[in-house]
């Protein structure tokens, strides 16, 4: 399910996961607005592979709250950790997440989103669309935001009703619970430096 569920996301993670100094509005009118630029950057055919993944990697940074998404996603593990340690923990599941989807904009299949509805609730929303496949496959996934500042922000994506929050808090509180909190961190700062080599190699046989 999860090798899934990164498939779909990688592909709707591209198409909306651009931003711009934009002025708030309505939620979907701004996804619309990044999904526009993403593509922009995925088509021109100027750019390299590493700096097309350089320029995702930037743009996915102003689209997602992670620190939010991380709050969540550690859940009740959270009010016992320091703030050095919410900051180290924030920055490590930032690294999973680009790791996991972002640096793998190659697989990116050409998909395309047709939004569906909207609801806004105060400083929260819901937008629901539908990613459109080559194939013309629809697949429903579920952006939900908050309005931080002058922007609306991603903290979670739910696809086919499973949210990627509560996958990985699931994957978290497992690993606290049996082991403990500190094995946690080491697991991820093991994928964190996998990534790091692979990115190493990747840079060095394109040159």
């Amino acid at each position: 399910m999860m090798k899934t569920m990164a498939a779909i996301l990688l592909g709707f993670i591209l198409v909306v996961g651009v931003s711009t100094p934009a002025r708030a509005g309505a939620p979907t009118d701004q996804l619309r607005e990044y999904s526009d630029q993403v593509t922009k950057v995925l088509d021109d055919p100027a750019l390299k592979p590493k700096d097309r993944r350089e320029a995702v990697r930037k743009i996915a940074k102003e689209i997602f709250d992670v620190a939010e998404t991380a709050k969540r996603a550690l859940a009740r593990h959270w009010g016992a950790r320091t703030p050095e340690e919410r900051e180290e923990f924030t920055q490590l599941f930032a690294d999973l997440l680009e790791s996991t989807y972002i640096a793998r904009i190659d697989q990116y299949g050409g998909e395309r989103i047709r939004y569906v509805s909207e609801t806004v609730d105060g400083d929260n929303a819901i937008v629901r669309a539908k990613v459109v496949t080559k194939k013309g496959t629809e697949v429903p996934v579920e952006s939900r935001l908050l309005h931080r500042g002058d922007r609306w922000l991603i903290y979670d994506v739910l696809i086919e009703n499973v949210s990627l929050i509560a996958n990985y808090r699931a994957q978290f509180d497992k690993i606290v619970r049996t082991t403990s909190y500190g094995e946690l961190m080491r697991r991820l700062k093991n994928k964190r430096d996998e990534f790091l080599n692979e990115s190493a190699t990747s840079r060095r046989s394109s040159d």
